[in-house]
């Protein structure tokens, strides 16, 4: 199918495996990531979700995030738990494109352990738009070529 055709959302798929992605950011967690339980407390997954995001579209898709005349706002997203994390661990997180629209994509994200057990999956969607008025704007070149190479091809 198309990049932008209607299909599940992957919030409804069943859990990934590590090889579904393109894209990996080692994320080592933080004394202060755990909380009084001693575990990685849930809100931290979607900072986990936001750095691996963003990090490869500064890196890999040319954002400006301090200066540049569009910027990525999230419009929603979603995480499903598997298995606890807890500091001292370095994770991996995961990034592979669910859909590529014209001022708006779907990230298909997941946080991994070293050895590869599923720790959370979920989505995060990213509206772009212009820095002065807010208003969604054409996703820009750079970006757009960046964010293919991470299409899901099969999205089960």
């Amino acid at each position: 199918m198309a990049a932008g055709s209607a299909m599940t959302p992957p919030h409804d798929r069943k859990r990934p495996t590590r090889d579904r992605y393109g894209f990996a950011l080692p994320l080592p967690t933080r004394w202060m990531d755990n909380d009084v339980y001693g575990h990685v407390n849930n809100v931290v997954y979607y900072a986990y979700f936001d750095t691996v995001i963003n990090r490869y579209l500064i890196d890999r898709g040319g954002l400006d995030i301090a200066a540049g005349p569009v910027i990525g706002v999230c419009a929603e997203s979603q995480c499903r738990y598997v298995a606890p994390s807890a500091y001292p661990e370095v994770l991996s997180g995961c990034l592979a494109v669910w859909r590529l629209g014209r001022s708006s994509v779907t990230y298909d994200l997941a946080i991994f352990a070293a050895d590869g057990e599923l720790r959370a999956f979920g989505h995060f969607v990213h509206v772009f738009v212009a820095r002065g008025d807010r208003r969604p704007v054409a996703i820009p070149d750079a970006l757009r070529s960046a964010l293919q190479i991470l299409v899901l091809d099969d999205r089960k």
